[in-house]
């Protein structure tokens, strides 16, 4: 069960890319002779990042490596920001971003799986991660999701956050209204 006092706090949502928003998989190759690299995401991920953004919490990414697969995928669902440090410093360039938008840590949730995720997961309000995470991720998670990293997680993250904070039925409302046509 997820803390329901640290969930009501969240403003923002932090995600590690690789192995939570995809399932760790990277293919690598040439076309034309230039280096191309892709990534699956999850399609249920990205509308739970919608509905997260919808029901005003803001959604920030955070990889260890630069990806144009992760750009064009980040820009496409609109995250409000997008950090790809290659040297996998996390904490200072999320900090950064936290002082920006007016964010305290403690009103942060943070999806990670692997090492490079634990200095944030140590920082964070809810530190949380995906089934397949690491079992140093695991251990010092406040909640594992029942989803794989690249297989739903995050979606499950953001009904949780959104149910403790009783906005899910709103932004499910809204959101279905508007495919109806009847907003």
């Amino acid at each position: 069960m997820i803390d329901l006092n640290a969930a009501r706090r969240v403003r923002l949502l932090g995600l590690d890319v690789d192995g939570v928003l995809t399932n760790n998989a990277v293919q690598v190759g040439l076309i034309g002779g230039q280096r191309v690299e892709f990534k699956q995401f999850d399609i249920q991920d990205g509308l739970g990042i919608g509905l997260a953004r919808r029901a005003g919490l803001l959604v920030v990414w955070v990889s260890g490596r630069f990806s144009e697969a992760t750009s064009l995928r980040a820009t496409e669902l609109a995250v409000d920001d997008l950090i790809q440090d290659r040297t996998a410093r996390k904490v200072p360039a999320l900090a950064a971003v936290l002082e920006r938008r007016g964010v305290g840590w403690d009103e942060v949730a943070f999806v990670g799986d692997d090492l490079s995720d634990l200095p944030v997961l140590r920082r964070v309000g809810l530190p949380l991660a995906v089934a397949n995470a690491v079992g140093e991720v695991r251990g010092l998670a406040a909640y594992v999701t029942r989803a794989s990293g690249g297989a739903g997680a995050v979606r499950e993250v953001v009904e949780l956050l959104l149910r403790a904070q009783g906005r899910w039925e709103a932004t499910l409302h809204s959101y279905l209204g508007e495919r109806e046509g009847d907003t």
